[in-house]
């Protein structure tokens, strides 16, 4: 994981820019729209603390993954690398607050975004089987400031903001744009990455605007693997085809990238029409474990290398095939030129000697659009009516594989099926300015959020006819969705809520939200908030907030069919199922209908200025009760498994243990963030500086039923509790010098602890970037190296 996010990179920009200077961008006035909905207020003004990033600072920095630049920028931010990871290398896990990847909600210009299609599976417990937005779907072109709101805020804007919410403030300029190129490679040289981006914008109507944003590009995997033992032996041993490494670790390949943004305001009768809307396309392609030619069960062999597995073609002929014994990795060559020589009779080393790794990916489309009308009436109430529409689609693939079942007949490559999420939303917003010292915001929402299966390829989930001896039945390492498992699963809910501010004094300003929500599902919740903000002085002032929030369950997740092949406590691979939490043999085992995850917040912080410098400190506590998580295992009988197979559950009959989704388990998450900020005019020019540090402890207070130490250390300690951000960008004329350490505190590694038995306890580490820019008018140049002590870490 960390090891991965800290490699070299050198990214060489080239930007081409029509009215846009890059030192004004950094005198931008800072104001927030999330947290509240009256006027735009300073970050210092409000209840909650909230992170106010221009989109200059976005393309200043060299990434062009959104959620790696999101990292750089929020220290309480946290995103990986996922290699070998199921779904989580098509669409990554972001944590922010040491929270799950759903415990954030995202808004696009204030409106709530989608979520992604797919359930994050090898998460590392702390994202096992979230279903949260897909962050890299937003080009950086498309940025003009992004607010981070670190707070609960489920009172204001209902379920999944339980961490806190960013929102997204898309560019809004009527005249022109930029175009941008960016090229970047890690210094082992691989990983490349290549991207065109681009902003233009248009006037619209009297004092309107259409901006339009792109970005397309690609980037190669990178491999941080050494050859396995195993496979090592194999080659050493005489096997032909062993691959090399065997097993590839490191990012996965991502091609044809595009992304594209729209957003427009424009007058019409007594208000005006507004909307955005995105489209994104990716392929994605990442690799799994190896699968070795002596011992992968049900393939090569089932009884963990002794004997090979051996195909009988014609059953019914009263000829049977020999035992074919192993002496370490060789076949008794006897009985095995024997099979070699028999047609009705077949091992998969005649088909792959060297044995296969599979790889696994997507090809994921994302699109959106939101229409709105907002104006005044006559007394003074504004109005604000909209409709949004989102969809996100993973279409799964597995290649390099076998359904073991059809022997020599099988399909090397499979379509496994598709996954997606549509979301419809229904808004009635509505501000009254009472008084000069209260404010009032109430509205109404209905919402439609439907997860559905779309079914794999026939040669993806059934029995070729081998299965009876013993050869699994499914595409091997991700089982495709039977036609009997396809299906949609929907999910309403209507929200109404009421938000309240009063300024009591010049010094002094009080806040309420109430929000009540009612689902077709699990029923109604009710949450509300209470915020304050005192200013003892010019130089000092204090907020907080205490709130309660929620994360309803998504239907995805209440209807979860799922196959993951991971490591067992003896180091084996096998396959675990997920089965919904309502199937009756779910229910026998003790599953129930899913519920909402409840929290409450507390958050106390002081900010102000010493002397130049401006600075917060903002301390806050998280509870979450009864927190999604996937069950422990429950062994299967045949019975079991019959049953199963005929609810069109995927591989059904390939994994001998099953779970399910259920509330089970309580936490408390205590942490601070530090933030200070002033200038300095030096070496003749302007200097800007940044430093800010956040810190996330988690500790489980209920384990329940499912929470082992594993599983507890990796909560504590799978993202760094600690991580510090410290930056320097001088501006000298044409010339602008950018410097910045970043702090990476201990953390766990799950993968490393369970299945290798080393501790899984790396350091801290620093990680130093520069970027050098040179602005030629209407163009500039950037370049840049990120790690440039290129400093590793623990390995």
């Amino acid at each position: 994981m960390k090891k991965f996010l800290i490699l070299s990179t050198f990214i060489l920009s080239s930007v081409f820019v029509e009215a846009q200077d890059s030192a004004d961008a950094q005198n931008v006035e800072e104001v927030t729209v999330v947290g509240s909905r009256s006027e735009a207020r300073s970050p210092q003004d409000t209840f909650s603390p909230v992170d106010v990033i221009s989109g200059s600072e976005f393309q200043n920095n060299g990434d062009t993954d959104f959620a790696n630049l999101m990292r750089n920028l929020v220290p309480s931010f946290s995103v990986n690398d996922q290699p070998i990871s199921d779904a989580a290398s098509i669409m990554r896990p972001a944590n922010l607050r040491g929270m799950s990847p759903d415990h954030t909600l995202l808004l696009v210009n204030g409106k709530r975004r989608h979520r992604g299609s797919v359930l994050t599976w090898l998460g590392a417990y702390i994202s096992d089987g979230a279903q949260g937005p897909d962050v890299s779907a937003i080009p950086a072109s498309a940025i003009k400031s992004v607010e981070v709101l670190r707070d609960g805020a489920s009172a204001q804007y209902g379920s999944d903001a339980i961490a806190g919410v960013i929102n997204f403030n898309l560019n809004d300029n009527s005249e022109g744009g930029f175009l941008e190129y960016r090229y970047g490679q890690y210094g082992e040289g691989d990983g490349e990455q290549s991207y065109l981006m681009g902003n233009y914008g248009l006037p619209m109507g009297d004092g309107g605007f259409f901006n339009t944003s792109f970005e397309y590009g690609s980037q190669d995997a990178t491999v941080r693997a050494v050859q396995r033992d195993d496979a090592a032996g194999l080659i050493a041993d005489g096997y032909q085809g062993v691959p090399d490494p065997a097993m590839p670790w490191g990012r996965p390949i991502v091609d044809d990238d595009l992304k594209a943004f729209f957003n427009f305001r424009a007058p019409m009768g007594g208000g005006e029409f507004y909307g955005h809307g995105n489209y994104n396309t990716k392929h994605v392609d990442g690799t799994f474990y190896y699968r070795n030619p002596t011992n992968r069960g049900a393939v090569y062999s089932n009884d963990g290398g002794e004997t090979m597995l051996i195909g009988d073609l014609t059953p019914n002929d009263g000829q049977t095939c020999p035992t074919v014994a192993f002496t370490g990795s060789t076949p008794d060559p006897v009985a095995w030129a024997a099979v070699q020589a028999d047609p009705n009779c077949f091992n998969f080393q005649e088909l792959i000697p060297g044995g296969f790794t599979p790889r696994f990916g997507a090809d994921v489309e994302d699109r959106s659009v939101l229409l709105g009308f907002d104006g005044e009436f006559e007394n003074g109430m504004t109005f604000d009516f909209s409709y949004y529409y989102g969809y996100n689609e993973a279409d799964e693939f597995l290649n390099n594989s076998v359904n073991a079942s059809y022997g020599p007949n099988t399909p090397r490559d499979f379509d496994v099926g598709a996954e997606q999420q549509e979301e419809n939303n229904l808004n009635a917003d509505f501000t009254y300015q009472y008084s000069d010292t209260i404010f009032v915001a109430f509205g109404y929402e209905h919402r439609t959020e439907e997860y559905s299966l779309v079914a794999g390829q026939p040669e993806s989930y059934l029995d070729g006819g081998l299965a009876t001896q013993g050869f699994s039945l499914s595409s091997n390492g991700y089982p495709g969705f039977p036609a009997a498992a396809a299906g949609s699963w929907q999910r309403e809910n209507d929200a109404v809520y009421l938000d309240y501010e009063n300024d009591f004094s010049d010094n002094l300003r009080l806040g309420a939200a109430l929000r009540f929500e009612d689902y077709d599902t699990f029923g109604n919740t009710s949450n509300y908030k209470f915020g304050f903000n005192y200013k003892f002085s010019d130089e000092l002032g204090a907020r907080g907030t205490f709130s309660t929030g929620f994360k309803a369950p998504t239907p995805g997740q209440a209807n979860a069919r799922k196959v993951s092949t991971v490591f067992d406590s003896s180091g084996d691979l096998v396959n675990e199922g997920v089965i919904p939490s309502t199937l009756p043999l779910a229910v026998l085992y003790g599953g129930k209908v899913l519920q909402p995850e409840e929290a409450e917040n507390i958050s106390l912080g002081f900010f102000g200025s010493w002397g130049e410098v401006d600075f917060t400190a903002d301390f806050f506590r998280i509870v979450v009760e009864d927190r999604l998580v996937v069950s422990a295992n429950f062994a299967l009988s045949d019975a079991d498994i019959a049953d199963l197979i005929a609810q069109g559950v995927p591989g059904a009959g390939d994994f001998p243990t099953f779970r399910y989704f259920t509330n089970d388990f309580d936490t408390k998450t205590n942490g601070f963030d530090l933030n200070a900020s002033f200038e300095t005019e030096n070496n003749g020019g302007t200097t800007y500086w940044n430093a800010s540090w956040s810190q996330n402890k988690v500790e489980i207070t209920d384990a329940g039923a499912n929470i082992d130490a594993l599983a507890e250390q990796s909560f504590k300690g799978v993202t760094p509790d600690d991580r510090g951000n410290f930056t320097a960008n001088h501006f000298n004329g044409n010339w602008r010098v950018l410097g910045r350490a970043s702090y990476w505190g201990e953390w766990f590694d799950t993968w490393q602890n369970a299945y290798l038995g080393s501790p899984g306890q790396f350091g801290a580490t620093w990680v130093f970037d520069m970027e050098v820019a040179y602005d030629m008018g209407n163009s500039s140049v950037m370049m840049g190296i990120n790690n440039v002590f290129d400093n590793v870490g623990d390995k």
